[in-house]
C-alpha cells in the first residue's frame, strides 16, 4: 500500500512540474482521508519545497459524517504565493486540461512563537495570529476529476491548491466581525458568487483551529508561524486561461489577479 501511495504522490508532483495535465487518477483512489494524507505526506516529500500555508476546504454532508471531519487541508508552497500591492494583478497559473478554479478567502497568519495549544474560542484564536489579509485562492489540479470524485481524492492532490494572491491587510482584523463582511467574486466582470462567512461552518477562526488540530495530529509543526487560506467565501468558481479575477470585501478593499496557463517553468518555480 505505501508504494502505491507513493507512486500516486510521485504522479502528480511529476505532473504538477511539468505543467501538464493527467486524464485519469493515477492509481487506486483513496477510500478516506487517512489514506489521503498519507498520499500528500508522500508529496511533501518527493516534492521538497517549502511550506508556507495551508489551504482549508470545506466538506458538506453527508460526506463530512461518513468521513469524521467537515473540512480538509492542503498545502501551499513558497514560489506559489503572491503579495498583490494595491492595483496590481499578478498573473497567476492553472492547469487548462486539469481542474481550475478561483476563491474569495481570508488569509489569516498564525505568528511565529505558538506554543502548539489549539484554541478553544474565537478569542483564544486571534490572540496567536498576528496577521488577517484578504485574498484570491488558486484551486487547480492537474487532474480534472479532483473535486468531483470526493474528498479523499481532493486531499491526496494537496488539497487542490496551486496558489495564493495575498491582498491588503484587513483594517481592525483583532476585533471585526467576519460575518459582517459582504464578499463578492467576479469573473471578467460578471458576479460569479456573493456571500459571508455566516455560511462558512464556525468561520475563518475556526478554520485556523481545525487546521491547527489537522496539522498536529498529522506531527507536522508550524510553530514558525503559517498562513491559513481559511476557505471559500462566495463558492468554487471555475476559471480558464484567459479570464480575469476580482474579489471585493465590503469596506476592506479589493485584490485581482489575472489566470494563465501552466508551463513547466512556472510550475518547476512554484508559481
Amino acid at each position: 500500500m505505501k508504494d502505491t501511495q507513493q507512486a500516486i504522490a510521485e504522479a502528480f508532483v511529476t505532473a504538477r512540474r511539468d505543467g501538464r495535465a493527467l486524464s485519469t487518477y493515477p492509481g487506486q483512489a483513496p477510500a478516506d482521508l487517512g489514506e489521503a494524507y498519507r498520499i500528500q505526506d508522500c508529496a511533501l516529500r518527493f516534492d521538497g519545497r517549502e511550506v508556507l500555508g495551508w489551504k482549508v476546504g470545506k466538506i458538506g454532508p453527508p460526506l463530512d459524517a461518513q468521513l469524521g471531519s467537515n473540512r480538509l487541508a492542503g498545502p501551499i508552497f513558497d514560489g506559489s504565493v503572491v503579495i498583490a500591492g494595491e492595483g496590481q494583478g499578478p498573473q497567476m497559473p492553472v492547469f487548462a486540461d486539469g481542474f481550475a478554479a478561483a476563491e474569495a478567502e481570508f488569509l489569516l497568519h498564525v505568528a511565529p512563537g505558538w506554543n502548539g495549544a489549539v484554541p478553544s474560542d474565537d478569542a483564544g484564536t486571534r490572540a496567536i495570529l498576528d496577521a488577517v489579509h484578504i485574498g484570491i485562492e488558486i484551486a487547480s489540479s492537474p487532474y480534472p476529476g479532483i473535486n468531483d470524485d470526493g474528498p479523499p481524492v481532493t486531499a491526496s492532490d494537496y488539497g487542490n491548491n496551486y496558489g495564493l494572491v495575498i491582498g491588503a491587510a484587513l483594517a481592525g482584523w483583532e476585533t471585526v466581525d467576519f460575518d459582517a463582511i459582504e464578499v463578492r467574486l467576479a469573473i471578467d466582470g460578471e458576479t460569479a458568487g456573493q456571500a459571508t462567512t455566516a455560511t462558512m461552518l464556525d468561520g475563518p477562526l475556526g478554520a485556523v483551529r481545525f487546521l491547527l488540530a489537522h496539522l498536529a495530529q498529522r506531527g507536522i509543526d508550524c510553530r514558525d508561524g503559517t498562513w491559513v487560506s481559511t476557505g471559500a467565501v462566495t463558492g468554487v468558481h471555475p476559471v480558464r486561461p484567459g479570464q480575469h479575477v476580482l474579489a471585493s470585501f465590503a469596506g476592506h478593499g479589493t485584490v485581482s489577479c489575472g489566470i494563465v496557463a501552466a508551463s513547466s517553468a512556472a510550475s518547476n518555480s512554484g508559481a
